[in-house]
C-alpha cells in the first residue's frame, strides 16, 4: 500500500486524491496547499490525515514513497527536482514547464536519483484512443499514411485561465501532439501551424489564438492533421482517425447514451459528454494505477518524462511556425531520454 503525497489541492489534485483513495493499491497520506482554509472538511470526508501550506512536509515525511504534483505549472520543475532529490517516485500534471530547457533540467534530476516520473497525458488511458494505438501499432490497418485528431472544447476558458496557461498550443495542443505520437510511434520532423481567433476577443488580448489547425510530419513519411477549438456548442469534441494502406480505424465521441432516434422529423441522437471530467473520468483513474503498477515493476511507465518534453517541444514549435508563418523543422538528435 504506497503512501501518497498530493502537491496542489485545486481541481485536478482533489480529483487525483479521490481517485487514489479508491484504490486498492495506494493512500493519500498528505494534502499540501497554499490555501488550506477551507481543506479540512474534504481531507475529513476523504479519511487524508495530514493537510499543510509547506510541501515540503510531504518531501521529508519518509512514509511517502510517491508525490503527485498538481500545483501551477510555474512550480513543477522545482518540485519535480526536490522530490527526485528525496528519493519520491513523481506523478507531475502536464506540461512539465513552459520551457524545454526547463524540463531538460527537471528530467536530469529524475534520471540521476533513479527515480521514476509520470507525466499527465491522461488521454493515452482513454479506451477508444488506446484501442486506435493498439490497432496502428498492430498492423491492421498496414502502413500509416494519415493522422487526424479533433479537439474541440464546449466552451472557452477564462482570460485570467488562458494569462497563465501558456498558450492553446501549450495549454491545450499538448494533449493531441502527444496523441500523435502515442498513436504513430515516430517522431514529429516538421511543425506547420495556422492559428485565428475567432470565438473570444478577450483571448486575443491575451495574445493567444482560440482556433488552430496544425500539420505534422511524421519521420516515418505519415502526414498528421490536428484541429483545436476553444469552443464547440454542442460540446467536448474529441475524436481520431488513423489511415492506413490496409485501411482506417477511427473513434466517435463517448455519449452519456447510444440511443438513435429516428422519426419522420429526422434521426437523433445523445451529445457527445460534456467536458473533460465526464469524457476522460475512467482514464484518470487507469491513469494512477498504471502508475502504481509501474513503481511496482509490472511494466515501464506508459507517459515517461522524455514523452513530455517532446509534447513540449512540438507545442513550442507550433507556436514558433505561427509566428514566423512557415513550416519548423525539428531535430532529434541528442535528445535527453529520461527515466
Amino acid at each position: 500500500m504506497f503512501q501518497v503525497g498530493i502537491i496542489g489541492a485545486g481541481r485536478i489534485g482533489k480529483l487525483h486524491a479521490e481517485h487514489i483513495q479508491r484504490t486498492s493499491m495506494a493512500r493519500v497520506r498528505s494534502v499540501s496547499d497554499v490555501d488550506i482554509q477551507n481543506l479540512d472538511s474534504w481531507a475529513t470526508s476523504l479519511h487524508i490525515p495530514v493537510v499543510t501550506d509547506n510541501y515540503q512536509d510531504l518531501l521529508q515525511d519518509p512514509e511517502i514513497g510517491a508525490v503527485f504534483i498538481c500545483s501551477p505549472t510555474s512550480t513543477h520543475s522545482t518540485i519535480i527536482q526536490e522530490a527526485a532529490q528525496a528519493g519520491k517516485h513523481i506523478f507531475c500534471e502536464k506540461p512539465v514547464s513552459f520551457s524545454v530547457e526547463t524540463t531538460e533540467l527537471a528530467l536530469q534530476a529524475v534520471r540521476e536519483a533513479n527515480v521514476m516520473l509520470q507525466v499527465g497525458f491522461n488521454r493515452r488511458f482513454d479506451h477508444n484512443f488506446k484501442k486506435v494505438r493498439d490497432t496502428v501499432q498492430g498492423g491492421v490497418i498496414g502502413q500509416p499514411q494519415v493522422l487526424r485528431i479533433t479537439s474541440r472544447d464546449p466552451e472557452p476558458p477564462s482570460a485570467e485561465y488562458v494569462a497563465k496557461s501558456g498558450g492553446l498550443f501549450m495549454d491545450m495542443m499538448i494533449h493531441d501532439f502527444d496523441m500523435a505520437r502515442y498513436v504513430m510511434q515516430s517522431e514529429v520532423v516538421e511543425v506547420y501551424a495556422q492559428g485565428a481567433n475567432l470565438i473570444d476577443p478577450k483571448i486575443s488580448e491575451m495574445n493567444d489564438i482560440d482556433t488552430a489547425v496544425v500539420l505534422l510530419t511524421f519521420a516515418n513519411g505519415a502526414i498528421g492533421i490536428i484541429e483545436n477549438s476553444r469552443k464547440a456548442v454542442y460540446g467536448y469534441d474529441q475524436r481520431i482517425e488513423a489511415f492506413g494502406s490496409k485501411g482506417s480505424i477511427a473513434t466517435e465521441n463517448d455519449r452519456p447514451s447510444t440511443a438513435v432516434i429516428s422519426t419522420s422529423d429526422g434521426v437523433m441522437m445523445d451529445k457527445p459528454l460534456y467536458f473533460f471530467l465526464e469524457r476522460y473520468a475512467q482514464a484518470y483513474v487507469q491513469e494512477i494505477e498504471d502508475f502504481f503498477r509501474s513503481i511496482q515493476g509490472e511494466f515501464p511507465i506508459v507517459c515517461n518524462g522524455n514523452d513530455g518534453l517532446q509534447a513540449e517541444r512540438l507545442a513550442r514549435a507550433a507556436k514558433e511556425s505561427l509566428v514566423a508563418g512557415r513550416p519548423i523543422k525539428l531535430n532529434h538528435m541528442n535528445v535527453l531520454e529520461a527515466m
